[in-house]
């Protein structure tokens, strides 16, 4: 157990933290890294720790209040529409290819995943030099627009690069919806982070149920001629992108519109902007009704006690950017992406982290983005060739996502299992599941391994999505996050090409599961531990 004396950051997860009065002392938190002296080789790396700490204080004090739990709704509307999107290119990929006639339709996949790439790059990195309110406030817009503008597509290479503009709008969610929400989580609730996945659950029953609706009633036959699909006469994965686009245009109206997100105070601290952080602080406070103890003095003491400089003058908004621009065009720049490698120790988790997303990110298309097309060459041998029936299944798969992730969020919190058990333990189960789908012959156990094997995997995303921006600082969680998530996307671009060479036959699934093997034995060799730990 740490010394609580000489660790600012400490609390008790196995204790009942519940009560939105609870005082926690400063004292009694424990960073989510004591290994953190590993990044105290510059005084500014101290200096946002020790202030980082006193924000955590300050909302621990506030407690998991009305703002909490609003930001917990509209936050998963980002990761909602993420999923949202990649199933619903999914469920409309067969139909759209049988109207245009493409030689490789799966290249509509292809286009999706290469705007996630750039938008998980771009809203990630710069969700750390210009804060996350832009990214949060406008990454929803984007895809519901261009959703819509899918719809209309007059040929495939027009949808594909809508789906490419997609892919950019909500590829920012993962890095920036998770940051901000952990951000403005008291500590003792942090767990939430991994809860939050079950609207990446809905993000695929909500497109499944629309799919089911339209495309069996309003689309050609599987068997018709090239050249002899005519649009109106498919029109159902037409109506699929006009109802997601619309769809996600409502949730974006929600969250603009109907909840004003405050800025991170810890992104704001970490430019030297204590006015503006103090100031949100004191704003959620206030909308939870309840106090808060921070000052802007109490982070000039701290500045003071880390700097020869008594006189430092206040940083503003414009002031802040610029510097932060700078310093990343500087040649000895890229001051985010070098401090996540800054230490043997840092570097070792940052790759191992990568590494596993990169493993997960090739292992999931392969199954699940194709998953209607292998239950369709599964039915075909057992003589379900309905398009509706191929549908249903994949809606009851789907939704089996959801209590995969609600068992997560209890495992996680388990003492001996924490973050890296459940992630490793899950992800070779998943594996286990995996390889004995490829054995069923039957449409019941067709059906039964991919529930299990969906279960499975949802204990495994939730897991993940809470462990990597737990274990990355404040200072550059949405660069880290983001690359990731980026390099996550790029591995998964390999998946529409293997689908197109290979076809939908039991291969990738092999290889899939193989990928979730090895995954999970990376993750036990992950060397911090975020259960029970305050995030910095």
């Amino acid at each position: 157990m740490a010394d609580t004396k000489k660790d600012p950051t400490t609390f008790n997860a196995d204790a009942d933290h519940s009560s939105q009065e609870h005082d926690v002392a400063v004292g009694e938190l424990e960073p989510v890294r004591p290994e953190l002296a590993a990044l105290k080789d510059t005084s500014s790396n101290r200096l946002f720790e020790a202030q980082a700490s006193l924000v955590n204080h300050a909302v621990q004090k506030m407690g998991m209040g009305r703002y909490q739990w609003g930001l917990f709704v509209v936050a998963g509307y980002g990761w909602l529409c993420d999923q949202l999107w990649q199933t619903t290119v999914s469920d409309a990929l067969p139909q759209v290819g049988l109207e245009f006639h493409p030689q490789h339709e799966a290249f509509l996949s292809l286009a999706l995943i290469t705007g996630l790439v750039v938008g998980a790059w771009f809203w990630g990195f710069g969700c750390d030099l210009i804060g996350r309110r832009l990214a949060f406030n406008t990454t929803l817009f984007i895809a519901g627009v261009f959703g819509i503008a899918a719809g209309g597509a007059n040929s495939f290479v027009t949808c594909a690069s809508l789906c490419a503009c997609i892919g950019f709008g909500v590829g920012g969610n993962l890095p920036v919806d998770g940051a901000i929400f952990l951000e403005l989580m008291p500590p003792t609730h942090q767990w939430l982070l991994e809860i939050l996945s079950v609207w990446w659950s809905l993000g695929q029953v909500i497109p499944a149920v629309t799919a089911w609706g339209f495309i069996p009633n309003f689309s050609c036959a599987s068997d018709t001629p090239a050249g002899q699909c005519r649009k109106a006469d498919n029109m159902g994965w037409r109506y699929l992108m006009y109802t997601m686009g619309a769809f996600t245009v409502v949730l974006w109206i929600g969250r603009f519109f109907l909840f004003r997100l405050r800025e991170s105070p810890k992104y704001l601290i970490g430019q030297g902007r204590y006015v503006e952080a103090v100031e949100v602080l004191n704003s959620i406070a206030a909308y939870n009704k309840t106090t808060q103890p921070l000052t802007v003095e109490d982070l000039e003491q701290v500045e003071r006690d880390f700097s020869e400089s008594h006189e430092r003058p206040p940083v503003d908004r414009k002031e802040a950017i610029k510097r932060a621009f700078t310093s990343q065009l500087n040649p000895s720049g890229f001051q985010h992406v070098r401090a996540l490698f800054a230490t043997p120790k840092l570097a070792y988790s940052m790759t191992l982290i990568i590494l596993i997303w990169g493993m997960i990110g090739l292992g999931s298309p392969l199954y699940s983005n194709f998953l209607p097309e292998l239950l369709a060459a599964k039915g075909a041998s057992t003589g379900s060739t309905s398009v509706a029936i191929t549908y249903r299944n994949n809606l009851i798969i789907i939704i089996c996502s959801i209590p995969g992730t609600l068992v997560g969020g209890l495992l996680i919190n388990i003492k001996y299992i924490g973050r890296k058990g459940t992630l490793g333990g899950s992800l070779i189960l998943s594996a286990i599941f995996l390889f004995a789908f490829t054995t069923a012959r039957t449409p019941a156990e067709i059906l039964a391994f991919n529930c299990v094997a969906t279960f499975a995997q949802y204990i495994m995303w939730g897991a993940l999505y809470c462990y990597t921006p737990e274990v990355i600082p404040s200072m550059h969680r949405g660069t880290g996050t983001g690359i990731a998530a980026a390099f996550n996307r790029i591995c998964g671009l390999m998946a529409p090409i293997i689908a197109t060479y290979v076809g939908y036959t039991s291969t990738p699934v092999y290889v899939s599961a193989s990928l979730y093997v090895a995954a999970g034995l990376l993750s036990f060799l992950l060397p911090f531990e975020t259960r029970g730990k305050a995030s910095i």
